[in-house]
């Protein structure tokens, strides 16, 4: 059974600073991505990194400001987030998809087999 479990979300002040994990059990050899959710809007994609970690994806409106990055040792993946704008505030999903099986864009949903329940970022004064 593969589980994904977020962690680190939590209410921090314009221009701070958080790091999200999401850990995996019962899968390897997966591309890992983050994806996030604003009340009333849909569902965005974040960042994506490759199982080897070689290759990231960001949505521009991170890029600069959010790293994602993962260590296999420990089946996580990261995201890092510094300079955080109000407009970050969202949950936060983890999403997962094993090499064998991953077909299209790292961009989209369906793409991705597993996921998270998701962490509440705030970010507000």
């Amino acid at each position: 059974q593969v589980q994904l479990v977020e962690s680190g979300g939590g209410f921090v002040q314009p221009g701070g600073s958080l790091r999200l994990s999401c850990v995996a059990s019962g899968i390897s050899n997966y591309a890992g991505a983050w994806f996030r959710q604003a009340p009333g809007k849909e569902r965005e994609f974040v960042a994506a990194i490759m199982s080897s970690g070689d290759s990231t994806y960001y949505a521009d409106s991170v890029k600069g400001r959010f790293t994602i990055s993962r260590t296999n040792r420990k089946n996580t993946v990261y995201l890092q987030m510094n300079s955080l704008k109000p407009e970050d505030t969202a949950v936060y999903y983890c999403a997962a998809v094993r090499d064998l099986y991953f077909s299209g864009s790292y961009y989209t949903q369906p793409s991705y087999e597993y996921w998270g329940q998701g962490t509440q970022v705030t970010v507000s004064s």
